[in-house]
């Protein structure tokens, strides 16, 4: 979670006014984090990007609200170059994924 409000300075480990807010999905996660985490995040003013990143692979969904208060999705896979725009950040997705190992699964 990234909060660039000057109210959240208040608190040490409390934050009410993120504008970014990341999670890493996992099997036993996943479903809550798009599900009732985002319907609950999305009423938060303050925020303007929701960000998922998969586990198992090269893939980021960034939600951006836009200038209409609506929700749009911006995906990124391998070879792309992901943008936060709330905090002004660019990277490559790989970068993200530097040193993660993807397990393979052997065919049956």
């Amino acid at each position: 979670m990234i909060t660039c409000d000057t109210r959240d300075r208040e608190f040490e480990y409390y934050k009410c006014h993120p504008c970014l807010i990341v999670e890493v999905l996992s099997d036993s996660t996943e479903a809550i984090d798009r599900g009732k985490k985002f319907a609950d995040y999305r009423h938060l003013e303050s925020l303007r990007e929701y960000v998922l990143i998969a586990q198992d692979t090269m893939s980021v969904e960034c939600f951006r609200r836009n200038d209409e208060g609506r929700w749009v999705l911006y995906p990124y896979e391998k070879d792309e170059e992901v943008h936060l725009a709330s905090i002004d950040f660019r990277c490559s997705i790989a970068a993200l994924y530097e040193d993660v190992s993807f397990s393979v699964e052997a065919d049956s």
